[in-house]
């Protein structure tokens, strides 16, 4: 079985670096697909109150076997959750659907300006951190237009999870986040299908390493330390992005495929200013 590297939080607590995302995973599948996951290896689990698919989570959970302090379960709350009591009820509710007493990590899903300052949701996930239900926190799609309001707070995330791939690297927010040792969660790490990556540079390196061009892809996010959670239905991909945790890329290489960043043109999902 694949050895995954861990990382330490700004809060102490250590991350799975390589884990296993459960969007648009069909709720109805959830636990199979889950289950596979972690008869792959996999024990950092990343799902969220909107993918509908928390409760196929929990039954894979309960049903592993695999002892609760073995597995990092994240979870996030949606943009209509705001304010003190929608957030503590929405905490409730997916802890329910999940089958557990806490999560490992509880994240704002998106900044939404729309709908107001994120300030008292953001305080009071670290009031429920406080109490237990949930041991770290952070933020979604917090770039550095939006990481400064909560940073005025005096609570640091320990993670903020945005999109991140080759050709759309995020460096403003990036440095944010470095500054203030909250780590990277790079969402979209292989650039949702929407981009090839499989030629090119990429594609070269693979080829030279006789290894895909995802694992590259995996292994290039993991060489700069950002934490990445592939998706995939069949096992022999679970497997093998898995198995990116063992690529091991020249500087050349990671020099090669920074060089490929083209900033918000290389966007290929929302922009967090129009997500309400």
């Amino acid at each position: 079985m694949t050895t995954i590297p861990t990382l330490q939080l700004n809060d102490g607590r250590s991350i799975p670096q390589l884990g296993f995302g459960v969007f648009k995973v069909d709720p109805a599948e959830t636990e199979r697909i889950v289950t596979e996951a972690f008869e792959a290896g996999y024990r950092h689990i990343d799902t969220a109150a909107i993918y509908g698919n928390e409760e196929g989570v929990g039954r894979a959970i309960a049903a592993s076997g695999i002892p609760r302090d073995e597995l990092f379960i994240t979870t996030k709350i949606w943009n209509d959750r705001r304010g003190a009591a929608e957030a503590r009820a929405a905490m409730g509710e997916s802890l329910e659907k999940l089958g557990l007493d806490h999560v490992d990590l509880y994240l704002i899903h998106w900044p939404t300006p729309a709908n107001g300052s994120p300030v008292e949701t953001w305080e009071t996930l670290a009031e429920l951190r406080s109490e237990g239900l949930t041991t770290s926190i952070g933020v979604s799609n917090f770039d550095e237009r939006y990481l400064p309001e909560i940073l005025e707070t005096g609570i640091v995330p320990a993670v903020n999870q945005i999109e991140l791939h080759p050709q759309f690297q995020q460096r403003a927010a990036t440095e944010l986040a470095a500054q203030h040792s909250i780590a990277i969660e790079a969402w979209g790490p292989l650039g949702q299908g929407k981009v090839d990556y499989s030629s090119g540079v990429i594609g070269e390196i693979a080829e030279r390493l006789g290894v895909s061009w995802a694992q590259v892809t995996l292994a290039w996010h993991l060489a700069a330390g950002r934490i990445v959670f592939p998706k995939s239905n069949r096992r022999e991909r679970m497997d093998e992005n898995l198995a990116a945790a063992q690529v091991e890329l020249t500087a050349d290489d990671i020099a090669a495929i920074d060089a490929l960043d083209q900033g918000a043109a290389g966007r290929v999902s929302a922009d967090p200013a129009e997500v309400s």
